[in-house]
């Protein structure tokens, strides 16, 4: 009897083990952006640019051509090989720290630009790989190294929703935000991956898909925990859907 395939790894992805904590959704979030460069055959056309945290090691999981960029600085990067190589398919993969704090201007002007580059945001609401710091996106009352009474609006200022924020600009042609803590969603967050680079394939400017995704270390939450926190405070504080469709013309 001849064994039919029902689930294999996707070629969008190397072999090498990654380093990510148990019950981190990095590993989803990698393995849905190789499946949507695979399934649309793009494998051999895609640069990434990697950013500086937890996913600082993403070159080496990505089946693609990859470069590093400096802490923040993923977004600049990114569109200079785009304007170098404008055939090539470009993405860079960022937290929240990387993006939302020390590369907010990268990211903003990338957008207000219009740059046709695609950007993966994975918002976990805290710095993970530096130790467990209060992120831009961190909530208030969320307690974390450098707030260990928990974020105080009124000392450190309230979240960042970057999302909301890029979809008034006239650069950005799709946003999107998209959940991990269950197959459902991630399943539409795979969808919303693979729209994103389809934009970026229509050359109708910057794309971003922001993913809730957990950090059951620095939360100090077991794995099945982390899902349900990002279910129940990050969702309510970060809410999911699509925020810019510049082919439909619907801004949120």
């Amino acid at each position: 009897m001849i064994m039919k395939t029902v689930f294999e790894k996707t070629s969008g992805l190397t072999d090498n083990q990654t380093h990510y904590c148990p019950g981190c959704t990095h590993g989803i979030i990698h393995r849905m952006v190789g499946e949507v460069l695979e399934e649309m055959g793009i494998l051999e056309d895609t640069v990434g640019v990697a950013s500086v945290g937890c996913s600082v090691l993403s070159y080496e999981y990505f089946n693609c051509d990859m470069t590093q960029a400096a802490h923040g600085r993923a977004p600049a990067v990114a569109t200079g090989i785009k304007r170098v190589l404008p055939d090539r398919f470009v993405f860079t993969y960022q937290g929240d720290g990387d993006l939302a704090s020390i590369g907010i201007a990268e990211a903003v002007h990338a957008a207000a630009r219009g740059e046709n580059i695609t950007v993966i945001f994975v918002n976990n609401a805290i710095y993970g790989m530096t130790g467990g710091q209060m992120a831009p996106t961190t909530l208030v009352g969320q307690k974390t190294a450098t707030t260990p009474f928990g974020r105080d609006g009124s000392i450190q200022g309230l979240p960042i929703r970057v999302s909301e924020m890029l979809s008034t600009l006239d650069g950005t042609a799709y946003i999107e935000r998209v959940s991990t803590h269950d197959v459902p969603n991630i399943l539409k967050a795979k969808k919303a991956i693979r729209k994103a680079f389809e934009t970026q394939k229509q050359g109708l400017g910057f794309s971003m898909v922001e993913v809730l995704s957990s950090c059951p270390t620095n939360w100090g939450l077991d794995p099945n925990e982390s899902l349900d926190w990002i279910k129940d405070n990050m969702v309510p504080a970060y809410p999911l859907g699509v925020y810019k469709d510049a082919q439909k013309g619907d801004v949120r």
